[in-house]
């Protein structure tokens, strides 16, 4: 990531785009924009007594509904320009479980972290000497734990500022809050509609959205359109509800029916008086309205729709929804009905996909209680993603591969609830089979914390299955004679392990080798009692590739090459046979045996393309393109190197990136293009700080490095070797690889 210095500043970050116009809060903005600016004093332009200027934290604390998080974006949007390291939207209401905010952040900044430190740690020291803004929204469910990250980091990194949008403010030192109110309505008897209040302005935008526009001189419409959003307090989540309505209803009908309004079932079941503060009574009065508004399949549906995190595409939705009155066919209709009536939002990156705002599925989830179906529903949505992330194993060693890792980046957060929903479950068995297939999936698409946390959690709990003496029996004879010591025991479960390994991939990459250690036995036990050759010979990467990254490079390379070569299965373990392969080349090449590390790599490239996947085949073509460059094959090495690069970017593989960056760079120096290679440097650096573990803590790869950066500078002095070092440094993530692979000059 850049420092200070570095240039294309605002040029980082992760803010979504807007999907409707912002309307009204000049004067908040105002507040805000002086608040967030590092370089503001006290924002008096606005009027108000404030030390927000020179505040690091500022919280901008309200009701539900009543427009905070629009609010906030708007404003951390303004601001880009002053935070060179990037802007950057953690949506905290997936979050479920107290005590992962800090890897929410973490996942936020895009920090591929391959480490066991403390995750306050490695955001912190990732931060230190940066200048960025954290936007934390919906806090107000994980107060404390937002809080302790909040000022933990802030603490520790001096260059950032947090901005936070709850119900509650978090209540630290030098907090600055912004108590945020209802839209205000005076003003809409005025002859002029631009001169109405902000709540007016903003329904009539929305009802001409509807395809009801309000004519600016018909003066009675204006005054039942004020008299609207007076009954619904101004609160903009009720008017752009109200809004939606206005394509069945007249502006009159409407206005009649909100007069006519009483407290829904719903409410009464879930309300006593002075239980929640005036605005947000009236919010839920106005969700109350809208839900009874519904036709009784759409209010299902919408109830049924609360346990998706994250959003949820029409497909999803026909598995997990339906049933009873909802038939599968219906629901494409339904959820249409839903999106029309603003109760349901497309997503605003992805298309094809839809979310809920947190107000309206809180209020969906008390209807699915009360219809006594949240149980059910919810045991849907798990089996839902476990049959998911069954199929995404399945298929991973496959050209769906890069699709796959797609589909779990998008789903994560209804992986993580799925998961913890499994792991509430008596049924342990079925826990470990769940979080074995999702931990394999989320240990090769970069969330190797969250792979590790919920591994442990139903490892530790569930003893290993009784074994199938019949079935290892069936395998044993199978078996060619050279190969019955894989399969010596008997047969136990597939979940089992496929979790052990995945555990110990996961220390692996984490570079925790004493842990890995200790999984690849368990994993190796676990195999032989399952019975599966391709199970044993997958087991056989955990010892091996631990041995190849402790320096133990014959040992390694007798365990590995010990593996019998079985044909190369789709799924998981088909994954983790290739990966036998690289961890041999690894060992051969690390002991300096080129030509032999580069013979297997070729095996695992061509096994590779033949699967059509690309996570092995990358980690391939970096360890063919290594031994080229050590023959003297340049161009061939330059390629080699470029292609690796573009097969992890299409996996989000930013260790795998940042080591084929390093090659890069040592290639291109030697082709005697010392300008790029001084950026490709740079760009490899800031790939690195994303992993929390520069080389990956290998002293060979750390000197190589560092004999390429002592090349580059003698070719172009000090002087020139900073400006393009910074200039590959300042770049975004997308830039830095396109610019790797790309085969142009710098001009």
């Amino acid at each position: 990531m850049p420092d200070t210095t570095h240039p294309n500043p605002g040029n980082l970050g992760n803010l979504p785009p807007e999907t409707h116009s912002f309307v009204g809060r000049r004067a908040e903005l105002a507040w805000l924009r002086a608040a967030l600016d590092p370089a503001a004093g006290d924002p008096a332009a606005t009027g108000r007594q404030s030390a927000a200027g020179a505040a690091r934290l500022v919280s901008v604390v309200g009701a539900g509904g009543v427009g905070k998080t629009r609010l906030a974006l708007r404003a951390a949007a303004e601001a880009r320009n002053a935070y060179p390291d990037g802007v950057w939207l953690t949506e905290l209401s997936p979050l479920h479980t107290a005590g992962i905010v800090d890897l929410a952040v973490m996942e936020t900044l895009r920090l591929a972290d391959q480490s066991t430190r403390p995750v306050l740690d490695v955001i912190a020291e990732w931060a230190y000497g940066k200048r960025l803004l954290l936007v934390l929204d919906s806090c107000e469910h994980l107060l404390a734990d937002c809080a302790k990250v909040a000022a933990a980091l802030l603490t520790r990194a001096p260059g950032l500022r947090i901005l936070v949008t709850s119900r509650e403010r978090l209540a630290l030192p030098g907090e600055e809050v912004l108590h945020l109110g209802p839209l205000p309505v005076e003003g809409a008897d005025a002859d002029d509609m631009a001169a109405a209040g902000d709540a007016v302005a903003l329904f009539a935008e929305r009802a001409a959205a509807a395809g009801r526009p309000l004519a600016d001189d018909d003066r009675a419409a204006r005054a039942v359109a004020a008299a609207v959003c007076r009954r619904l307090d101004g609160i903009p989540l009720a008017l752009e509800l109200a809004a939606a309505r206005l394509a069945d209803l007249t502006l009159d009908q409407l206005h009649a029916r909100l007069g006519e309004r009483l407290p829904s079932p719903l409410d009464m079941l879930t309300s006593t008086p002075g239980e929640r503060p005036p605005r947000h009574q009236t919010l839920r009065t106005a969700i109350g309205w809208s839900h009874e508004l519904c036709a009784p399949l759409e209010r299902l549906l919408w109830a049924r729709l609360s346990v998706f995190t994250g959003g949820f595409c029409a497909e999803t939705v026909q598995q997990v929804c339906a049933g009873g009155p909802l038939a599968p066919e219906r629901i494409a209709g339904l959820l249409s009905r839903l999106v029309a009536q603003s109760i349901v939002l497309p997503d605003p990156v992805i298309s094809a996909r839809y979310r809920m705002l947190d107000t309206v599925r809180e209020y969906g989830t008390d209807w699915l209680h009360a219809l006594g179906e949240d149980r059910a529903v919810r045991r849907r949505h798990r089996e839902y993603y476990a049959r998911l992330a069954h199929q995404g194993c399945a298929e991973w060693n496959t050209g769906r591969q890069v699709a796959w890792c797609e589909r779990v980046l998008s789903e994560h957060a209804n992986l993580r609830s799925a998961v913890e929903n499994a792991l509430a479950e008596p049924d342990r068995a079925a826990a470990v089979e769940m979080t074995g297939h999702v931990g394999f999936l989320w240990r090769h698409c970069g969330y190797l914390r969250e792979a590790a946390h919920c591994l442990d959690q139903a490892l530790a709990a569930a003893p290993p299955p009784p074994p199938d003496q019949a079935f290892a029996a069936e395998v044993l004879a199978a078996l060619p004679r050279r190969d019955r010591h894989f399969a010596a025991a008997p047969a136990s479960g597939h979940g089992r392990t496929l979790a052990l390994w995945s555990r110990g991939a996961v220390a692996i990459l984490q570079g925790d080798q004493e842990a890995a250690a200790n999984w690849a036995v368990r994993c190796a036990d676990a195999a032989r009692a399952q019975g599966s050759p391709v199970a044993q010979v997958a087991a056989v990467y955990l010892r091996g590739g631990q041995l190849a990254l402790t320096s133990r490079q014959s040992e390694a390379i007798e365990v590995l090459a010990a593996a019998p070569q079985l044909p190369i299965q789709d799924d998981a373990f088909g994954a983790a046979q290739l990966q036998v392969r690289l961890a041999l080349s690894l060992a051969h090449i690390l002991r300096g045996e080129y030509e032999r590390g580069r013979e297997v790599a070729d095996e695992v490239r061509t096994a590779s393309r033949k699967q059509g996947e690309y996570w092995c085949g990358a980690f391939a073509d970096y360890l063919i393109a290594q031994a080229d460059l050590a023959h003297g094959d340049v161009p061939a090495a330059v390629d080699g190197a470029r292609t690796s690069i573009a097969g992890h970017a299409l996996l989000h593989n930013t260790a795998g990136a940042a080591m084929s960056l390093d090659l890069l760079a040592a290639a291109v120096v030697t082709t005697g293009d010392a300008r790029r290679a001084a950026r490709l440097l740079g760009i490899g650096t800031r790939l690195w700080e994303l992993t929390g573990r520069a080389q990956m803590d290998s002293p060979d790869l750390i000197a190589t490095r560092r004999t390429c950066e002592l090349r580059v500078r003698e070719h172009l002095g000090d002087t020139a070797y900073e400006t393009e070092y910074r200039a590959g440094l300042a770049m975004s993530y997308d830039e830095g690889i396109a610019f790797a692979t790309s085969r142009s000059d710098l001009h």
